[in-house]
């Protein structure tokens, strides 16, 4: 019998359980790295959806891209494929924005001013505004994105950036540079962000100049990172707020819950359902292509594919994701 690459990838997965009855739980460093190679090889050919051309930059990237990173909460760190591929974060960027927003302001302002139920529409929806008439939305939409980032500290535009970015490196635990061109990109295109500003501060929903706050939003959007990346930085809400490199204390462990939760419901936008149930992992998927989830106390994961479904979602991100958490049996229902 002629053993296929995925067989004897297989075939090796099932001899190191054999040899550690308690790999299925605790799974150790080969058969980790062993499960994150099939992914790669499984769907590497397997590459539909389409680019985001509505931001002109994404449209350029190229298509074939697609790397994995693993980190567990013990800080050892696993790849396979473009793990190196600098990419733009887009709305990944939210969960941390997020995070800064509860830390500086605590959980119920969230709550109060942005909202958390998920819009169950587009990311970028104005009519989710319009139905709801508390105008609440959600962090990780669009329109409650910017609004958080009109919460979060600063008086202006280079002292909030100055704080969000050092969140950011502290997260990724390296220096973070913005992708000028994407930024652009963005900028230029930017009316109907600009229009969801406006709406919510004519409900009193925004908490700034708009100017200001969309400009750091766009920025935080173009931030570069791999895949590497944002599996490190993923890895401070698996491991309860500690950075599992660092070993310090980023966010408190009840922030860090309610951010989860909202990955749940929402991080996928319109298809977070379907994860969730399909999946079981919380997540945040941004249309540059990239996808985190989190095991919590287990390990964070991050693919980059540049091709997406229809809600702004990587295709191939989302079946590696997939693959990997029913290998660890990581769902957490």
């Amino acid at each position: 019998m002629k053993l296929t690459h995925y067989t004897i990838i297989l075939l090796q997965v099932v001899v190191f359980t054999c040899a550690s009855p308690a790999l299925a739980k605790s799974p150790q460093k080969a058969a980790i790295q062993i499960i994150l190679d099939n992914a790669y090889h499984k769907f590497k050919k397997q590459n539909p959806g389409e680019n985001a051309d509505y931001i002109p930059a994404l449209a350029k990237v190229d298509p074939t891209y697609f790397g994995l990173a693993l980190v567990t909460t013990d800080g050892k760190i696993y790849s396979a494929g473009d793990v190196s591929q600098p990419f733009s974060i887009q709305s990944i960027s939210k969960v941390f924005t997020l995070s800064l927003a509860m830390e500086q302001n605590g959980p119920q302002v969230i709550v109060d001013k942005i909202g958390v139920n998920a819009t169950g529409l587009a990311f970028n929806s104005v009519t989710a505004i319009e139905q709801n008439k508390a105008r609440s939305v959600n962090p990780l939409v669009n329109a409650g994105a910017i609004a958080a980032v009109s919460l979060l500290d600063g008086k202006n535009e280079k002292a909030k950036w100055s704080g969000l970015s050092a969140w950011y490196n502290k997260f990724a635990n390296r220096k973070l540079n913005v992708l000028e061109d994407v930024y652009q990109s963005e900028t230029d295109t930017n009316g109907h962000n600009r229009a969801i500003a406006e709406l919510l501060t004519s409900y009193d929903r925004f908490y700034g100049d708009v100017d200001t706050n969309l400009a750091v939003y766009t920025r935080q959007c173009s931030v570069a990172v791999t895949a590497k990346d944002l599996a490190v930085m993923a890895s401070v809400f698996a491991n309860n707020g500690i950075h599992p490199l660092t070993k310090k204390r980023l966010m408190s462990s009840d922030n860090v819950s309610r951010v989860l939760a909202v990955m749940t419901t929402a991080g996928l936008y319109e298809n977070s359902g379907q994860w969730a149930y399909q999946v079981g992992l919380p997540a945040k998927s941004g249309v540059g292509g990239g996808i985190i989830a989190v095991s919590p106390g287990q390990f964070s994961v991050a693919v980059f594919s540049p091709r997406l479904d229809s809600a702004g979602n990587s295709i191939r991100a989302q079946q590696a994701i997939d693959f990997i958490a029913e290998q660890l049996n990581a769902n957490i229902f």
